[in-house]
Formats: structure tokens, sequence, C-alpha cells
């Protein structure tokens, strides 16, 4: 009899009469479907990204390097050339495994800063005059904080945004990758080669110059290269400087008007 009412009910679209008809009970919770929970799955730290676990590595291969300079050549040049190297790598890891970061940006700058910083300060006990090395060093260090503070008080998200400069040559610097590798490796290797070459009997940086352009060699080709690129890189700062200084003068400018 109850199934006949449930028919006509049916039939005749009395779909609120049926649901009346039907005796629902409240299921146990313990029988219902569970609710969808957050996922656990931890994101990786900032600390342990890939590219910024070979800054560390950095750290430490010039740590050992510089420990070792006066002692053993070889070793710190391998140890300081392969941590140049990675400096390329880490910034190609990064962008292979969207792994970018402030924190990363930072450690490589600083890193290069402070590993150039030692090399400059280096060779300066090992050549005269060794002032030439401090005042590269004093110039490498000012230009690049002043650019990184002037960047911050214009709210770019990086010190190589350079657009609204009017300096062909710092706009072609940080534009051109390839021109900025140059420029930099040049330095570098022109450093390293100044080490190496160091010799009681050769004190006078002149004197070493004069020595390794007069070899008519690879050396010689090499050398001349490395220091047109580090003498390049030397303008780029001092430009890089002014324009710099210029963006903290305009910043004080517009907070006095």
């Amino acid at each position: 009899m109850e199934s006949a009412n449930f028919l006509v009910a049916l039939s005749l679209g009395g779909h609120k009469a049926v649901l009346s008809s039907l005796n629902f009970t409240e299921v146990p919770l313990s029988l219902k479907a569970p609710m969808a929970q957050p996922s656990n799955q931890k994101t990786v730290s900032v600390y342990f990204y890939i590219p910024n676990i070979i800054g560390y590595i950095r750290v430490i291969m010039n740590c050992v390097a510089f420990a070792l300079c006066y002692y053993q050549k070889t070793l710190f040049t391998i140890l300081y050339f392969v941590s140049f190297c990675c400096d390329a790598l880490d910034g190609w890891l990064a962008r292979k495994f969207n792994q970018v970061s402030t924190f990363g940006a930072v450690l490589d700058m600083v890193t290069d800063r402070v590993s150039t910083a030692c090399l400059l300060a280096v060779l300066s006990q090992l050549y005269r005059p060794g002032l030439i090395f401090l005042a590269l060093l004093g110039l490498d260090i000012a230009s690049h904080w002043l650019q990184m503070y002037s960047s911050f008080l214009s709210g770019k998200t990086s010190h190589k945004d350079v657009k609204d400069s009017t300096n062909w040559l710092f706009k072609l610097y940080y534009g051109n990758r390839m021109f900025m590798a140059f420029c930099c490796v040049g330095s570098e290797v022109l450093y390293i080669i100044l080490y190496v070459l160091a010799d009681e009997k050769y004190e006078s940086l002149f004197e070493v110059y004069a020595y390794a352009l007069g070899q008519k060699s690879l050396l010689s080709l090499l050398f001349l290269l490395a220091s047109i690129g580090c003498a390049i890189k030397q303008v780029v700062n001092v430009i890089q400087m002014k324009s710099a200084a210029d963006a903290c003068v305009y910043h004080d400018m517009k907070r006095s008007t």
C-alpha cells in the first residue's frame, strides 16, 4: 500500500510529499565522509634552495682559498676560479628550478664583492704601489653599495634596472649580458694573473705589465683582453657611483618639496 502511494505521488510530481513521507535519520558522525584536509606538503625553505646552497659552498671555498693564499698559489687559484665560475651556475639554476630569491641575490652579490675585495687586498700586499688596488677595492664597494641603496629608494626590484639612465655605456653594461660578462670575467682574470705572476723579482705593478705584454704569446693576449675588460668595468663603476648619488640627491629634493 505504501509502495503504491509512493508511485502515485511520484507520477503526480509530488516531490514534497515524497520527501515528507521518507523517514531520514541522521548518519552517525563516524560514518560521514571525511572532509578534505589541507595539504601537509611543506615548501622548501629559501635557505635550502639549490642556488643558495651553491652560494654557501662558494663562501667556504673562498675562506679556504684566502687562508692558503700566501702559501699555496696553485690551490688558491683553483678554488677562487671555481668559486667565480659558480657565480654564473647558481644564477642559471635559480632560473631553471624557479628558485629566484631576494636572499639569493643578496648572498650572490655579497660573496662577489667580499671575494674581490679580499683578492685586491692581497694584491696590495704583493705589489707596489699597493694603493692602486686599495683604490679599486674602495671604488667597487662604494659604487655597488650606492647603486643598491639608490635602487631601493627608487622602488626598483633590481640594481640592474638602469632603463632610466642616459649614459649609453651604463645601459650597455647592464643591458647586454655578454658585454657585462666580458668586463666581469676580464677583471677577475686580470687579478688572478697578477696574483700568479707576483714574484720577488717583480714587486712593481708596471714591471709585471711590461713583462706580461712583452711575451707575445697567449698569455699576453689574455692579459691584454682582461685589462681592457677591467678598465671598462672601473669606468662603469665610476658612472654607477655618480648615477646612484644623483638618484639619492633627487630623492632628497622630492622629500623636501
